[in-house]
């Protein structure tokens, strides 16, 4: 009963559902327009704007099984994970929330249900706390429930958690807060630990299984807790543990899931004890790093890509060790998507792009180990005693992703010593600002919240009439708007479309008889429509009507963008492929931006390709149909959803032939061919992984075309061509000019052996060495290498230092013949000059180059050279 992860998940959803609560899929992983995360870790995460009363939906109940990502910062010590029971980066979280419906009762009786009725958990094996103050639940567990009241444990305030307490929760700083009430299974006596509240409760003997939020208040900036209108419930059941318990194990890596995760990479890698730590570790982090990039995130250097990089090097190192020769990470990609079931849909259409980006990562890290040894080797070599300072040891780990235990086999065959404790320095300053990106921080109370609701008729009419149900002024509600004033006007009807799925909210006009308002940008509120701008004339009033007027040239010139952005979607995916997904959008009357998937830059054929196919659906004309469906209808019917877009139980359909079919609530043509022209005008990438394409349409796009056709007219005029023979004369033009500086250069070849001759003449002897410092006044820099060289094999041994001042800059280059490296360093030499002039350099013992800022300081710093070498030999 219940073994599989599998099945559970499904038990919950199914317990919940059949007690009145909305299944809803999980969400991304990278938070919807969620400054204060940098991952989703929690299921509440994507309700967060429903308990704050800011967003409205269908339903009061739901229940989910989330996705979450806890890595780097206070969330997890990433270095745990896979060396104790229940650390992880990525897990499912289960969940059932309540918004304003039932409270404590309910959920207390719910959660109980499912464990002792639905899983048929020992009751004896179970205890809960409280938080110390909560007699009401106290009551609730002991008198309806029957848990016996020393099974009830009251757990106070610990001051110094960052995020408030135990048995308190708080989503921050401000926002939504509340007591907790949890509930712990009892291993049994042969495992160590002590119950919650106990000195010995870190053991492993109780683990917490379920967690349960009443949100009762709103914390304020000031630290005052206002109640909550309507008190919610947010409850949370780690996955991994309740199988554990189901499938009779202690550990959460001995469930099936890991189980299986274990033994495939074991067989790829060739591996026969399948309790190796590694094997954890690999088959922990092939579920973040998997999910993260099909939810959107690459391997890069800052932000959420620079977290999934330093996963996916980790599980790869731990595979090196493990005996791996070859790329392996990307091949447990199948496996995870078999495990994981119903909860790996998102991962199903993204598999190739996944598997993709972790073999790259992974090869590329391999050239990083190579380069980190380079790096490491020439650290080592110029090392003045027995031990690596921590700071060199932290930079080839953070800057380059060298493991520190490579760093410290390397040094220990090399019988040196490293500076553990100024590494651990380093690293708890970079945990600091780690922790710093990660709680971003907001008053969730800065955004203004506003109850209306808000009826739009933009769909069919850009006139409208609406009663004014707000006025806001600074955030602030007030009851009447005179002229000259700034502030938000909230109408119970209108045409306005407001911001949404990348396009931008409409301008245009209220007005009534001796007023006027002048709309500067049109954004939702919750379920409200607020109308931003200033009154020009006359004063507004509560309750009194307003005619709106949406500016009808900006709404279809903004239509024209939007409805070619659905249009160049269904393009990319035909072209590029079907992993193509939007990332992003912006949609004004100018132009419009597209943001999406893709491993590589677009190829010019491929952008060809693409505005080709969109023009052509623009030319074929379909009539732009729409229909309100429930969204399983719509999905079965193959609709796109929009990224950053929420949907509801009913959505809208947008289609255009059976070319594009999308979710979407903006506004659109009536058919394709008012688009009239589409014209990309940029691509590139924004992001590791993801594309952004710029375009116009329209009357735009025809300018566009013009101003091209300016440029290429005038650039015939100055080839003296026309503009039909303007390429050919540019090629002419361009061999002609390479192959005149090909002649220069052989030129300047020969005047720099003329040149050495006479520079040879100058050298001076320092014990019996041939030392050779020159300024080269008015020299071409790229001649240096060339001239130093020529030097080299008249003075035959010798050390060149040869400087060429230009404006506000240095170039530098130092020379020391093969016989003379052990003794002078031209890296060391060029060096201790750059420093001289503002500048820095380095390169190979026997020559380096370098540049600087202080041309005025060159004279000093090449006289300075000659001590230099006197003092070294």
């Amino acid at each position: 009963m219940f073994q599989t992860t599998a099945e559970l998940r499904s038990a919950f959803l199914k317990y919940f559902e059949s007690n009145g609560h909305q299944v809803v899929d999980s969400s991304s992983l990278v938070p919807h327009n969620d400054p204060t995360l940098l991952f989703t870790n929690a299921g509440m995460n994507q309700f967060k704007e429903t308990f704050l009363g800011m967003e409205k939906r269908s339903y009061n109940r739901a229940t989910t099984s989330q996705r979450c990502v806890r890595a780097g910062g206070k969330h997890n010590d990433l270095d745990n994970v896979g060396y104790t029971a229940r650390h992880h980066t990525f897990f499912e979280m289960l969940g059932n929330f309540s918004f304003g419906d039932y409270f404590k009762e309910d959920a207390i009786e719910f959660a109980w249900n499912f464990l002792t009725q639905t899983l048929k958990l020992p009751k004896e094996k179970l205890c809960v706390t409280i938080y110390e103050t909560d007699d009401e639940a106290f009551e609730i567990w002991n008198k309806q429930i029957g848990v016996a009241a020393e099974n009830i444990i009251r757990i106070g305030d610990n001051k110094g958690a960052p995020y408030a307490s135990d048995n308190f929760w708080q989503m921050g700083d401000t926002g939504p807060c509340g007591p907790c009430t949890e509930i712990f299974y009892d291993h049994g006596e042969h495992i160590w630990g002590g119950r919650p509240g106990t000195p010995e409760e870190d053991g492993d003997r109780f683990i917490e299984i379920w967690n349960i939020v009443f949100m009762q208040y709103n914390r304020q900036a000031d630290g005052e807790m206002l109640p909550l209108p309507k008190p919610s419930v947010d409850t949370g059941m780690g996955i991994e543990r309740i199988a554990a318990i189901m499938q009779g194990v202690h550990s959460n890596y001995e469930i099936d899931i890991f189980q299986k995760l274990i033994a495939k990479t074991a067989e790829i890698i060739g591996v026969k004890d399948l309790q190796n730590k590694s094997l954890r570790v690999i088959a922990d982090h092939i579920r973040s790093c998997a999910f993260l990039i099909a939810d959107g995130v690459m391997p890069s250097n800052e932000g959420r890509g620079y977290v999934l990089r330093r996963i996916i090097r980790r599980a790869v190192r731990h595979g090196n060790k493990l005996g791996a020769t070859d790329s392996f990470f990307y091949k447990l990609v199948p496996t995870l998507i078999e495990v994981m079931g119903d909860a790996a849909k998102e991962l199903v259409s993204m598999q190739a792009i996944v598997e993709k980006s972790l073999k790259a990562e992974e090869e590329q890290f391999a050239r990083t180990l190579e380069r980190g040894l380079q790096i490491l080797d020439g650290a080592l070599n110029e090392l003045k005693s027995d031990t690596l300072d921590g700071e060199t040891v932290f930079k080839l780990y953070d800057t380059y992703g060298f493991p520190v235990d490579l760093t410290a086999d390397v040094c220990r065959e090399r019988d040196i010593n490293v500076d553990e404790a100024g590494f651990e320095a380093a690293m708890a300053e970079q945990r600091s600002r780690a922790q710093a990106a990660g709680n971003f921080g907001a008053d969730y109370n800065a955004g203004l919240v506003i109850e209306d609701d808000t009826e739009f008729c933009g769909y069919t009419d850009l006139v409208g009439q609406g009663a004014v149900t707000g006025i806001y002024v600074d955030g602030n509600a007030v009851e009447v708007l005179s002229a000259g004033q700034s502030g938000i006007i909230v109408l119970d009807n209108t045409p306005f479309y407001a911001e949404s799925g990348g396009q931008v909210g409409d301008k245009g006009l209220l007005t009534a008889d001796g007023i006027e308002f002048k709309v500067s940008d049109t954004q939702k509120f919750g379920s409200a429509t607020g109308h931003q701008g200033e009154v020009s004339q006359g004063e507004i009033k509560l309750g009194q009507q307003l005619n709106a007027q949406v500016d009808k040239k900006l709404r279809h010139r903004t239509e024209l963008n939007h409805s070619v952005t659905h249009l160049l979607h269904a393009a990319l995916r035909q072209v590029l492929g079907s992993h193509v997904t939007q990332k992003g959008s912006l949609v004004e009357p100018e132009r419009l931006r597209f943001d999406f998937s893709h491993f590589e830059g677009v190829k010019a054929e491929e952008l060809k390709t693409i505005e080709d196919l969109v023009n052509t659906q623009i030319r074929r004309n379909h009539q732009l149909t729409t229909a309100e469906m429930d969204i399983e209808e719509a999905k079965e019917k193959g609709a796109m959803a929009l990224f950053g877009e929420k949907y509801d139980d009913k959505v809208r359909v947008v289609s255009m032939g059976d070319f594009s079919i999308e979710l979407c609530g903006g506004t659109h043509v009536g058919r394709t061919g008012d688009i009239g022209l589409f014209k990309i005008t940029s691509e590139g990438g924004i992001a590791a992984g993801i594309r952004r394409i710029e375009a116009v349409t329209g009357a735009a796009a025809m300018e566009h075309v013009a101003e091209q056709k300016a440029q290429l007219d005038q650039a015939a005029a100055l080839l003296k061509s026309d503009s039909a023979s303007v390429v050919a004369k540019l090629q002419a033009q361009l061999d002609k000019v390479k192959s005149l500086e090909k002649e220069l250069s052989q030129l300047k070849d020969k005047l720099a052996a003329a040149a050495s001759a006479d520079l040879a003449g100058d050298a001076v002897e320092i014990n019996g060495i041939k030392v050779l410092v020159k300024k080269l006044e008015g020299a071409d820099p790229k001649s240096l290498r060339g001239l130093q060289d020529e030097l080299k094999q008249k003075l035959k041994s010798a050390i060149i230092v040869l400087g060429i001042p230009g404006d506000n800059k240095v170039n530098l280059i130092a020379g020391v013949s093969n016989d003379l490296t052990k003794q002078i360093k031209a890296g060391e030499l060029v060096s201790m000059v750059a420093q001289q002039v503002g500048g820095k350099g380095g390169g190979r013992p026997d020559m380096a180059q370098a540049g600087g800022s202080q041309p005025e300081n060159l004279d000093a710093a090449l006289a300075s050279v000659i001590p230099w070498i006197t003092d070294k030999l």
